[in-house]
């Protein structure tokens, strides 16, 4: 089983080439990528990488339940050869101000478990 960081390096090496369709916030100037968003965001201050479980976002640092994470912004990408290359990333903040990441999904039966509120949260 691989690990999230080797798992996550091995989602980047497949999503390089996918491109952001219908994102909700407007991002002026940045790449077509997953992966080179994801490092645009980075420098905005978007460090933590969150993982979904059933009813919360965990990462190093934190577990927030949908009450206490805010959805900045959402890209979602879409391949070009395969409807399966399908991602969808979240720039999250906590309500605190303490805690700012990324969490990337998949759509349809790849998605991660959650519970309803959480999924509510992230549309």
């Amino acid at each position: 089983m691989l690990s999230f960081c080797e798992a996550r390096k091995d989602i980047a090496r497949q999503n390089r080439n996918l491109n952001p369709i219908n994102a909700h916030t407007a991002m002026p100037n940045y790449e077509p990528t997953l992966v080179e968003t994801l490092e645009k965001l980075r420098k905005e201050g978007y460090t933590e990488d969150f993982n979904i479980r059933f009813d919360a976002l965990i990462c190093d640092k934190a577990c927030l339940l949908p009450q206490e994470f805010e959805v900045d912004q959402t890209f979602r990408f879409e391949g070009n050869t395969n409807p399966s290359d399908e991602a969808i990333l979240y720039a999250i903040s906590s309500k605190s101000g303490g805690i700012k990441g990324v969490l990337v999904n998949s759509y349809g039966v790849y998605a991660d478990e959650m519970t309803e509120e959480l999924i509510e949260k992230l549309k």
